[in-house]
């Protein structure tokens, strides 16, 4: 049995599955910063910046989030990339 889940590389050798993505954010807010501490105090909070400056957080259909030091904009484009190939496979005339 082969799992067929895109993985969407948030930096470092960390990834997650791209499916169970919901945003990716700019963690410079007031409102986001709220976000990391209640996740950090229901113990929901991911931490994968090896110890670098938060550059992003990803949101995830579970309500865990998850620290990165790449940009968001970056995880972004990795993002929209690879859902496009997974439409791709569906439908190869896209």
């Amino acid at each position: 049995m082969s799992c067929r889940c895109k993985l969407l590389n948030i930096g470092f050798g960390n990834t997650v599955v791209a499916e169970r993505v919901v945003a990716i954010v700019n963690p410079s807010s007031a409102p986001m910063k709220r976000l990391r501490e209640e996740a950090k105090s229901n113990n929901r909070l991911i931490d994968a910046t090896q110890g670098r400056r938060t550059r992003s957080i990803v949101v995830t259909d579970s309500n865990h989030i998850i620290l990165s030091a790449i940009q968001a904009e970056t995880i972004s484009q990795r993002f929209s990339s690879d859902m496009l190939s997974k439409v791709e496979e569906k439908d190869p005339k896209c």
